[in-house]
């Protein structure tokens, strides 16, 4: 089905291979250990098991970003989100009485940015948006359209938002899973003959927690539910997110676009821990810890990925959009752009623990309770920066963990290894400066410290 002018030779790899179409289903705060694959045996999702035995798994794959928007606006532009200024979920908030005031930071994806749907639309791919979007100045009409995702290069625009209790009747798809898919099986079926990316950001498994009767009652009173503190409607919200991505796998067979087509399945962050425990990492959504930030991602491509395969390589919502330039064979760099490409890591490259990861939160998260803090993950180290302790003097500055033997991050390290905290923090200090990261400030009356 894939005519021979879209076969072209990637430079960088040497060698020449088909340009694939693209799904890309995005979970909306779907944790680590929310999925079978990865541990999540309280939960149902055959389906993006079978993905997982069929293509590669990541086991250190992150979100640039502890909440939602500011991943997203990762996703679409390979760019940090401090260095859009896009770093709380849009609106945000702004709680008064704290030791810190947050920076003025920006509530929108300016049209301006090069997404990775004008990327493939440039490459010549039909391009499609059908789910949850929240890179507009608000969520929903009039205010949302002029920076919606018709104006970001995608073809095909279908915008849904999360469920309002007493309105959405939890028994008829209420967070607009088959909805979602029914538009993706369309689309399959008029573009399957011509390149596509096809981008699915669900609203599952974001709150409200609300789901059929039926679906909700199989959970009731299992052991490991009520031993994880699952919300039994929760795990109902999972399982029918895996059967829609069931549905999408299955159509992709149907159609014979099962070996021109990548699948990518992530999360935009972790799981909401008031609604189910992340063990084993800890805490959830919100938080700088693992479990707010570590995500599930699963790869497949048949004929260059090895089914059935796992992967320690340290990746960021950022490389996405340099590697699927790599992909199309695009020199075309947008400026900005922090990731790196990870496409050799598909084709079965050794991982890479060296680099460094970074992460900047300066805002207080009224949903989980995290204050204003960054992050650096190197190697198997991962540095917290508590903002009111190394700006405002309060509490705690620092927080260094190993996560090779401390994956639930229970022992901070930060003084017995002093001079690995300092290096951290020094290099985590000047990311933030090349990247122009915004800081908060201390409030009046708050005992400010002196940079250090």
């Amino acid at each position: 089905m894939r005519p021979l002018a879209l076969v072209l030779v990637l430079a960088a790899s040497g060698f020449a291979e088909a340009r694939p179409n693209v799904v890309f289903v995005l979970a909306d705060d779907l944790g680590w250990s929310q999925v079978g694959a990865y541990g999540g045996a309280a939960y149902r999702t055959p389906n993006i098991d079978r993905l997982a035995s069929e293509g590669l798994r990541f086991t250190n794959a992150y979100s640039a970003a502890a909440v939602c928007s500011p991943t997203r606006a990762a996703l679409m532009s390979g760019q940090y989100p401090a260095r859009l200024h896009l770093t709380d979920h849009i609106r945000g908030s702004n709680p008064v009485g704290k030791p810190l005031r947050q920076p003025d930071w920006h509530k929108r994806l300016d049209l301006e940015i090069v997404t990775l749907a004008e990327v493939f639309k440039r490459n010549g791919y039909r391009t499609a948006h059908f789910g949850k979007w929240h890179l507009s100045q608000d969520k929903r009409p009039p205010d949302s359209l002029p920076f919606n995702p018709d104006k970001q290069g995608f073809d095909e625009v279908l915008v849904t938002y999360k469920p309002i209790v007493g309105e959405s009747d939890p028994e008829v798809d209420p967070h607009n899973v088959q909805r979602i898919t029914d538009h993706a099986v369309r689309f399959l079926e008029e573009h399957g003959d011509q390149p596509f990316f096809l981008y699915l950001p669900h609203n599952s498994i974001h709150e409200p927690i609300i789901e059929s009767r039926r679906r909700t009652a199989s959970y009731e009173g299992r052991a490991l539910i009520e031993k994880l503190e699952i919300l039994p409607a929760l795990a109902a919200i999972v399982e029918r997110l895996d059967d829609g991505v069931g549905q999408l796998l299955a159509k992709i067979d149907e159609l014979g676009l099962r070996t021109t087509t990548m699948v990518v399945f992530y999360s935009d962050n972790g799981g909401k821990e008031t609604y189910a425990r992340q063990d084993p990492l800890r805490s959830g959504k919100g938080w700088l810890y693992e479990g707010g930030i570590r995500v599930p991602l699963i790869v497949r491509w048949p004929g260059r990925v090895e089914p059935g395969t796992t992967t320690d390589h340290l990746l960021s919502t950022v490389d996405f959009l340099p590697t699927f330039l790599e992909i199309l064979g695009d020199p075309g760099t947008p400026a900005g752009v922090d990731g790196e490409s990870f496409l050799d890591i598909l084709k079965g490259g050794q991982a890479g623990l060296g680099r460094a990861l970074y992460w900047h939160y300066p805002h207080y998260h009224r949903g989980s309770g995290m204050p204003p803090a960054g992050a650096i993950r190197q190697g198997h180290y991962k540095l917290i920066e508590w903002f009111e302790g190394s700006i405002a003097g309060r509490d705690t500055d620092f927080e260094l963990f190993d996560l090779e033997s401390d994956i639930s991050e229970t022992k901070n390290l930060s003084s017995s290894r002093p001079e690995l905290a300092a290096r951290l923090r020094a290099d985590l200090v000047a990311w933030r400066e090349r990247v122009g990261a915004q800081m908060p400030v201390a409030a009046p009356g708050s005992a400010a410290r002196p940079p250090q």
